[in-house]
């Protein structure tokens, strides 16, 4: 699977750090992942630390040094950037139920890639190692605080939910809302026409929840989008990989998945169990008024002829 990201590792480590290192992290952290790529002299003088305390900040982390720490990043940013193609080219898609996306692939990957698409049932095995342990490993790693939180805000009857996807994953905000709709009043998509688009952001207020949906080579609309509603007083519920669509910058909760496939495509399935999850949640927040309006739902397309 996917390891964390440095951010996640510079956060979980801020409690063992000294107070000369915890300024690095925080520099780091608030201009990530660019504020990495500077020198140890620029980042020294913006944390208002020595270039000794910069390189003790790495090591503690892990890191043989400056340089390390620069590649470590690189080769994250590569797994974050990486298409469909670059990883169908590299190979790195097949082998073991482990995410080789971020680490060079080896002839090994590449042979048992190969021998995994075979006339047997080695991919149906594959594919099973590969998406059990992308769902379990989604579930475990999932903040509890940003489960619940996302819970809390999705079954306010007070707020309302707009959702927004992206290329593939508007499917997923569709499957979402379509739940939410049958539980609960004010759920929309985000509209596609630039007017109803601009409408619908420019009306947002404190009582709003966006809902996104971006994954890596992510879009720069949901990032903008994120900004708006946070300026605007709303909250933002962001579903995204590990690597973190930059709108994370932005939301009130953040949900990664493992996006681990057999395929050169990025997985949708550990978010779709996310998803369901959520539902889940939804149903038992709302309790004995999400029955009643199940069931309202359900006399109006009975009588409609809908169902």
């Amino acid at each position: 699977m996917a390891s964390p990201t440095l951010a996640d590792d510079i956060r979980q480590n801020l409690g063992e750090l000294s107070p000369a290192e915890r300024k690095v992290a925080r520099v780091l952290l608030a201009g990530y992942p660019a504020a990495g790529f500077e020198t140890i002299a620029v980042l020294a003088e913006r944390a208002s630390v020595s270039a000794p305390t910069v390189i003790r900040f790495v090591n503690r982390l892990g890191y043989q040094g400056f340089p390390d720490f620069q590649a470590a990043l690189r080769s994250e940013l590569d797994a974050r950037n990486a298409s469909p193609l670059s990883l169908y080219e590299t190979a790195r898609f097949g082998g073991s139920a482990t995410e080789q996306v971020g680490k060079t692939a080896t002839t090994e990957d590449i042979t048992r890639s190969r021998k995994s698409v075979g006339p047997d049932s080695a991919l149906l095995r594959h594919g099973s190692q590969v998406f059990t342990g992308a769902v379990t490993a989604t579930l475990a790693e999932l903040p509890p605080h940003d489960f619940e939180h996302a819970v809390r805000l999705m079954s306010d009857r007070k707020r309302r939910i707009t959702l927004a996807g992206g290329r593939f994953t508007h499917l997923l905000a569709q499957y979402l809302g379509l739940h939410l709709m049958q539980l609960r009043d004010d759920v929309r998509f985000l509209p596609d026409r630039a007017v109803e688009r601009t409408a619908v952001l420019a009306a947002l207020t404190r009582r709003d929840v966006l809902v996104i949906f971006d994954y890596r080579r992510y879009e720069s609309d949901k990032t903008t989008m994120s900004a708006l509603v946070k300026e605007q007083g709303g909250k933002v519920v962001l579903f995204t990989d590990t690597w973190l669509s930059p709108a994370a910058s932005h939301a009130e909760v953040v949900l990664p998945s493992r996006v681990t496939a057999p395929s050169p495509y990025d997985s949708l399935v550990p978010t779709l169990a996310v998803l369901e999850t959520v539902v889940a949640g939804v149903i038992t927040a709302l309790g004995d008024d999400a029955r009643s309006r199940m069931q309202h739902g359900e006399d109006i397309a009975r009588r409609a002829g809908l169902y």
